[in-house]
């Protein structure tokens, strides 16, 4: 029985992180210490800090990750990506030319080895940030998409880019990313909470976005995770079809 991975969030290529090669480089690495032993790869959103598909351009740069990726799939091993917040502008290039199975609606519901997983990027659930709601239909919206793609990609690229940038200096200048807010505050525990009043068969809730780990049980046959990241924590879940783990890739110590 081999194992099912989960990550997400190492915004790849953002000008915000100084250390974005090595940050590259780890992550090839891990997913090269996996490739014998992997079943699938679930890749939670927010893989890249911006990713804007044009019909005959794509973003440059990220051949190691693209090439280890396409190095999974061909070997057998399914690589599922879910768009995030930052990368929902994909097309099919991925499913094209590296063989992943796209996820673009809000969330999945599987089952592997026997479990049900809720898998999904986590931005929008729980939330009532109007703002952020509002600035969230604006990027999914399919006019607003198509008017950004008319913008040349000289420019379409510097301004995502730009932006996604922006957003994170200004979030670290505000403290970085909030500490866990408790199960009573914390939007996307009232989340799984609320989905599983009413879909109970649900094992596992497994989550990006937050930046943070958490594993909490939320009923006897109930679990969920908010599984980190890939900036500073290199985190990630291990499903072996009986026990569901977080982990810690550390190179030249972790054996995933």
């Amino acid at each position: 029985m081999k194992p099912v991975y989960f990550l997400s969030d190492a915004h790849l290529g953002s000008l915000a992180i100084p250390h974005r090669r090595m940050q590259e480089r780890r992550l090839v690495n891990f997913l090269d210490s996996i490739k014998e032993k992997a079943s699938a790869v679930y890749l939670l959103g927010d893989i890249f800090d911006f990713w804007h598909e044009y019909r005959y351009v794509v973003p440059k740069g990220y051949t190691r990750l693209l090439g280890k990726l396409s190095e999974l799939t061909d070997s057998g091993v399914e690589v599922h990506f879910f768009t995030g917040n930052h990368d929902l502008w994909v097309k099919d290039y991925f499913e094209r030319e590296c063989g992943m199975i796209v996820h673009r609606g809000i969330s999945l519901t599987t089952e592997l080895y026997g479990k049900v997983f809720y898998l999904a990027h986590g931005d929008g659930l729980g939330t009532s940030d109007r703002k952020y709601l509002w600035l969230r239909r604006m990027f999914h919206n399919p006019l607003c998409q198509r008017l950004f793609a008319s913008i040349h990609p000289r420019w379409g690229m510097w301004f995502g880019m730009r932006w996604a940038e922006y957003s994170r200096r200004k979030h670290e200048a505000q403290g970085g990313e909030p500490p866990y807010a408790g199960e009573d505050k914390e939007e996307l525990v009232l989340f799984a909470k609320d989905y599983l009043s009413t879909h109970h068969d649900v094992n596992y809730f497994i989550f990006g976005h937050r930046h943070i780990e958490l594993d909490l049980m939320l009923e006897e046959e109930s679990r969920m995770l908010i599984i980190g990241d890939w900036i500073d924590k290199y985190t990630y879940a291990v499903f072996d079809g009986e026990n569901l783990f977080l982990e810690n890739f550390i190179e030249g110590e972790t054996q995933p």
